[in-house]
């Protein structure tokens, strides 16, 4: 998936450069790698917080079109650091990436279906990792990791190197980390209440009259 977005380059540095320019409604930025020199940006804040909301960006190519270049440079966004209780964007760094390199991107794994162990045994399927770690050239990069789940019963999980990835795209999580897994549902409270009614008293056990600590007659 690939989106444009807009940066002019900046001279000043520092935390008072990066405030004024917050103020003006611009975020600061950087972009490096690639084996070019780091160059500091800033971009338009309402317009580059509408497309992080619109796309995933933790795999999105970026066509970053510095000073109006019609030559856009492509990135990954590596890094967004915000506010800690607005919504407002303070600084992003871009990492450039070069066509047929690869590179390594997180992709998030959708499950598909309804598992056999929700469906016809009551259970719960518990979802542990929402992505995976991935190679591949800048091209491959696949918007999200599709995963059949339909078959998975009560006790059974789904583990990294269960995933079947897409032809030229390398799985870099370890093949014993858990994806997903069905459980048994736990009982509501009121179940488990009158499953506790229904235990009878072990032979010998007898319950007390008096209360610890207090005086018999």
């Amino acid at each position: 998936m690939e989106a444009k977005l807009n940066l002019l380059t900046r001279g000043e540095s520092g935390k008072g450069a990066a405030r004024k320019l917050r103020r003006s409604g611009r975020v600061p930025g950087v972009i490096y790698g690639g084996g070019d020199e780091p160059v500091m940006v800033s971009m338009e804040a309402r317009e580059t917080l509408q497309l992080f909301q619109s796309i995933p960006v933790d795999n999105t190519i970026l066509n970053l079109s510095l000073d109006g270049d019609e030559g856009p440079e492509q990135a990954l966004v590596r890094e967004v650091q915000v506010h800690p209780y607005r919504t407002e964007l303070l600084h992003v760094d871009f990492l450039r990436v070069q066509r047929g390199v690869p590179i390594e991107v997180h992709v998030p794994v959708h499950l598909m279906g309804l598992p056999d162990g929700v469906r016809n045994e009551g259970g719960i399927l518990d979802q542990v990792a929402h992505d995976i770690v991935v190679k591949c050239v800048p091209s491959l990069i696949p918007e999200a990791i599709e995963v059949d789940v339909t078959r998975l019963g009560i006790g059974d999980v789904l583990r990294a190197g269960d995933v079947v990835m897409p032809d030229g795209v390398e799985n870099l999580v370890d093949p014993e980390r858990m994806i997903c897994g069905v459980a048994a549902a736990r009982l509501a409270p009121e179940e488990l209440e009158e499953e506790e009614e229904g235990v009878e008293a072990e032979p010998g056990l007898e319950t007390p009259t008096s209360e610890p600590g207090e005086d018999e007659d």
